[in-house]
């Protein structure tokens, strides 16, 4: 059995497993917002739509084994900005995926991050397949670097370090786009930081390893405690605080230090609603040390 067996037995009960079929990793929703494009014939946007969605939900993207109750939900939504010819598109998306956590309804996002230089070329008549170790297309290639990013960070939620061998297959889609001489944006050094090269460099840099092992005490051994042990959880995620402080010491502003606090700053404040006086002035100094641009989210910690 694949380790996504291993690390949701919680979730579901031992005896509908053996009922369940296997299933691929992803249970991802994709959203293509056309409004901005003049076309003549606006199936092309539908057919779009679909073809991603079957490329990411019906793909086996490792060799995991997981039943369908383990997918991870994950969201995909492609606003069209432009057309500059006829099959050729430029587009910001958003790329959301959440996990559960133990004992509870709440689903807790893993990945936010908004990509702003999602350009591409899609031909209704030429499907998308993921091919590994080979550049087919640049909307398949950020398909598949996602779809592994997304695997990889929800990994490492559920084992430390455990989202290595997919983070890896991202890193490698990079370095065969690179390769490849297409001159599509967003796959490189630059200076601004918010695109895949620097997400896909931030989670495999060496220096980002206490980030990562954040990822595992805040998710694994905070939120999935809360229910049962807050005052451990609480203590646990303010380590996890502090293991991304460490890393935003040494890259501050870095993609995935800014994403994960667009996707924790509110959760992250309500988590302490009913800490200790010490533990919430705790929480509020590094947090606001570390992501001041939420402070007025992180103020109502002290409030409450």
């Amino acid at each position: 059995m694949g380790m996504f067996a291993k690390k949701i037995g919680w979730l579901v009960a031992g005896l509908l497993l053996p009922f369940c079929s296997l299933a691929q990793e992803l249970r991802c929703e994709v959203t293509v917002n056309s409004e901005q494009v003049q076309a003549t014939d606006r199936q092309v946007f539908q057919q779009m739509q679909n073809a991603i969605s079957e490329l990411m939900n019906n793909t086996r993207w490792t060799g995991d084994v997981y039943q369908n109750e383990e997918r991870i939900r994950c969201k995909m939504f492609i606003t069209l900005r432009a057309m500059p010819q006829i099959g050729v598109y430029e587009a910001n998306t958003q790329i959301i995926s959440s996990r559960p956590t133990y004992g509870t309804g709440y689903e807790t996002t893993v990945l936010s991050f908004v990509d702003t230089k999602f350009e591409f070329e899609y031909n209704p008549a030429q499907p998308l397949q993921y091919a590994p170790n080979t550049f087919t297309t640049n909307l398949t290639a950020i398909l598949s670097f996602y779809a592994y990013t997304i695997i990889g960070m929800d990994n490492d939620s559920f084992a430390r370090l455990g989202g290595a061998n997919a983070l890896a297959e991202a890193s490698n889609i990079l370095n065969l786009v690179t390769s490849s001489g297409t001159a599509a944006t967003g796959w490189s050094a630059t200076a601004d930081t918010r695109n895949r090269y620097w997400l896909i460099n931030n989670l495999q840099d060496p220096q980002f390893e206490p980030f990562r092992s954040a990822l595992y005490l805040y998710h694994r051994q905070g939120l999935d405690l809360m229910g049962q042990d807050p005052e451990k959880a609480r203590q646990n995620i303010l380590e996890a605080l502090r293991n991304v402080q460490q890393v935003a010491r040494i890259r501050p502003g870095a993609a995935a230090l800014r994403s994960f606090f667009e996707a924790k700053a509110t959760e992250v404040s309500a988590a302490f609603a009913s800490a200790t006086p010490e533990q919430k002035q705790q929480a509020y100094d590094l947090l606001t040390q570390v992501d001041p641009t939420n402070r007025a989210k992180y103020e109502t910690i002290l409030r409450r």
